[in-house]
């Protein structure tokens, strides 16, 4: 059984940087891509960023192009969201989610940060 845990997060002004984590426990050799979402109240599920497992590729979202990154830790098995110069847009709960390979949805999802920005 695979869990996503998360950490990090929290409350910061404008400008500010966090950086959330996300560390799997469990196997991994079937894992297509990890996700980066966030949820503003009362919306749905936001694409943020794309860690594509085997290939290390990454892709943004045009929101946070240039201002969040991602990277992988093997020796921690954790990837982690770096995310710069925050602005009060930003501010939801932030989820990491797994697709295995050949899935059409997430088989896996952390629980849930909340990062909130004030201007």
């Amino acid at each position: 059984q695979v869990h996503l845990v998360q950490s990090g997060g929290g409350s910061v002004q404008a400008g500010d940087s966090l950086t959330l984590s996300c560390s799997v426990n469990g196997r991994t050799d079937d894992f297509g891509e990890m996700d980066w979402l966030r949820q503003a109240p009362g919306s749905g599920d936001d694409f943020v960023a794309r860690y594509t497992w085997a290939e290390g590729n990454i892709f943004y979202a045009d929101s946070v192009k240039g201002r969040f990154t991602v990277s992988r830790d093997d020796a921690k098995n954790t990837v982690n969201l770096q995310m710069n110069d925050l602005r009060p847009e930003d501010t939801a709960v932030y989820y990491c989610a797994v697709r295995r390979d050949h899935s059409f949805s997430y088989d896996y999802r952390g629980q849930g940060t909340q990062v909130t920005v004030s201007s």
